[in-house]
């Protein structure tokens, strides 16, 4: 999968409130970071990791380093990316919100070209359960909610990472990995991008998507379970189904949730993703019995 318990994690942005709090938070849990970075803060230190002023300085440091975690203002992710891509890290979570369109165009075009995977923008992050964290991804009652299983849950939402792992641990239901692709118009990795690596872990038997209004990602997904490229069950559940009857003023959501006409409703989603042969959720809480149901249907 993306991350395992070697995957060595360097913070950009570690000397903020986020990024600080997101520090203490992974090594927690055993994620091996190793150093962060902040413009101008070089040479202190944060949680006894040493920060530098560049992500080169930081690779110098230590060449291992293959992924970072973005924790910068909106305006300077670009320029904090790019820093990344040229350095060579191999994967790049970025946290932040608000990211301009035509920046996160540029970077996620760049990394394509050099093989490198970007997760977001407004992501929480990621899981590996009972390996490796990066993120805010989880937060103090990780315990409570995440439990060790086969069900790998992708979400636009940072926050439904959470409540859905929640709903299927207090059903005895395991998770084996937990991403937050984040919402916006663009996203780095997209539900297909995710349903190919989790097609090849041995440690997944069913993948649950959270899916919401706007945009063509969703429809994508169902094309690839039409196709078969995808054989193990999706349970799917597309959230902003009463959005349709608010007035069309009314903004409301992540970034890409815009709906244009004859696609990108919560129905159309749904239509697409059942005829596919996914699993439909009409309510959140029906996922925990869904996701049972394909676990028995397939023997495990």
């Amino acid at each position: 999968m993306i991350i395992n318990k070697e995957t060595k994690v360097l913070v950009q942005g570690i000397t903020g409130k986020e990024g600080s709090r997101a520090t203490k938070e992974m090594i927690a849990y055993g994620t091996k970071v190793v150093a962060g970075v902040t413009p101008g803060k070089g040479g202190q230190e944060v949680e006894n990791l040493p920060v530098f002023n560049t992500v080169k300085e930081a690779k110098e440091f230590d060449k291992e380093i293959n992924a970072t975690v973005l924790y910068v203002p909106p305006l300077f992710v670009k320029g904090a990316a790019l820093e990344a891509i040229e350095a060579g890290i191999e994967l790049i979570v970025i946290i932040t919100e608000n990211v301009p369109v035509q920046d996160t165009a540029k970077f996620v075009e760049l990394a394509a070209k050099k093989n490198i995977r970007i997760i977001g923008p407004s992501s929480i992050g990621i899981l590996q359960l009972g390996e490796c964290r990066i993120g805010s991804i989880g937060g103090a009652n990780e315990d409570r909610m995440y439990s060790k299983g086969n069900v790998a849950i992708v979400s636009k939402s940072g926050g439904m990472c959470s409540e859905t792992s929640l709903l299927l641990t207090q059903q005895g239901i395991g998770q084996s990995t937990v991403v937050g692709i984040g919402g916006d118009v663009i996203c780095g990795t997209s539900f297909t991008d995710m349903f190919a690596l989790l097609e090849k872990d041995e440690n997944t038997k069913v993948i649950v998507m959270y899916g919401e209004i706007g945009g063509k990602y969703e429809e994508l997904a169902a094309q690839m379970i039409k196709n078969g490229d995808v054989t193990k069950p999706v349970v799917a559940f597309i959230s902003g189904q009463f959005a349709q009857k608010l007035s069309r003023e009314v903004a409301m959501g992540h970034a890409g949730a815009i709906i244009e006409k004859g696609s990108g409703s919560a129905q159309e989603k749904k239509k697409v993703l059942k005829e596919s042969g996914a699993l439909i959720a009409n309510y959140h809480d029906e996922i925990p019995t869904l996701v049972k149901e394909a676990l028995e249907k397939n023997g495990i």
